[in-house]
């Protein structure tokens, strides 16, 4: 079941398979160091929790309220639980990171039996809204992406919407491939094209869009192996460059007025983009590979001989 290591020194310590990935008040046998606890969620980087560098966690309120039924978000979800299906259907250890409210965790969680699902934030307010999704079916932890505390612990990890508000994407990249067994799987999604920057890339404090092929090379030398990449909202990628170019609010607008008026979408208006995403989703599960999109998403794979 792998190892966890502990944040102060760095030494491993077995998972067991009845314990938890990283237990409530757990003494480092090397150096007798705790992990804080707030709210019965761990604090692997306690110092980064209040952070709004790559991220205004007043953004969550949104999301929570509006992820359900929208035309982005849950055919996105189809799309990545189909994937994970098609390449990976025999994992059962699955960790998300950078989590948020749990919509895709949630979505993944009801797709199958699973001995162990864990979600991971830097933000401890995403983590209030995804374990309200998720209750006791998954594990919460607060965390840095670029040192997850864990080795060869997990056949499955996903980051959706992540890797482009992380400076050091190949840290994490060589992280994720640390925390999975070898064989193990990686779905990853991100913004692309760098043409498609707006306003809503500033707000959400984005580091990058990356450009067509950007996202595998940096896989690649990470260690991992491609086995497909497609992008998403592409049957809609006129209508999205519209809506970048036109869409305008007051210079001073906070983080969460804007996420309101992002995902506010008259109900007929979402109902007929749904259903474009819905048919792009069907014909990507078929193996369709869409060349322009305003996502990248990319399934890559530890080799079994690591």
């Amino acid at each position: 079941m792998g190892s966890r290591l502990c944040p102060s020194c760095g030494a491993a310590a077995p998972i067991t398979r009845d314990e938890q990935l990283w237990p409530i008040g757990r003494r480092c046998a090397t150096c007798g160091y705790v992990v804080a606890v707030v709210d019965d969620i761990p604090q692997y980087a306690p110092t980064m929790a209040s952070s709004t560098i790559s991220f205004d966690p007043a953004a969550f309120a949104q999301l929570a309220a509006r992820e359900d039924g929208h035309f982005w978000f849950e055919p996105r979800n189809r799309l990545l639980v189909g994937l994970a299906g098609r390449f990976f259907p025999e994992a059962r250890c699955y960790l998300e990171i950078g989590c948020g409210t749990g919509t895709v965790l949630a979505a993944v969680a009801a797709s199958r039996e699973w001995s162990r699902l864990a979600g991971a934030e830097m933000h401890p307010a995403g983590l209030t809204y995804a374990r309200r999704r998720l209750g006791d079916r998954a594990e919460f932890v607060q965390l840095d992406a670029r040192k997850i505390p864990v080795r060869a612990a997990f056949d499955l990890v996903g980051a959706f919407d992540v890797l482009e508000h992380i400076a050091e994407d190949g840290a994490v990249m060589r992280e994720v491939y640390s925390a999975l067994v070898p064989g193990g799987g990686f779905l990853v999604a991100v913004p692309q094209h760098p043409a498609l920057w707006s306003r809503a890339d500033d707000i959400g404090r984005h580091v990058r869009r990356y450009c067509r092929g950007e996202l595998e090379r940096k896989l690649d030398e990470a260690g991992f192996e491609i086995q497909f990449s497609t992008s998403y909202v592409s049957l809609l990628l006129p209508f999205m460059f519209m809506n970048r170019r036109l869409s305008r609010g007051p210079p001073d607008e906070s983080t969460s007025e804007f996420a309101r008026r992002e995902l506010d979408v008259p109900p007929a208006i979402n109902s007929a983009l749904r259903w474009v995403l819905e048919a792009e989703v069907g014909m990507t599960l078929k193996g369709v590979s869409w060349p322009v999109g305003g996502s990248r998403i990319v399934v890559a794979r530890r080799p079994a001989n690591t």
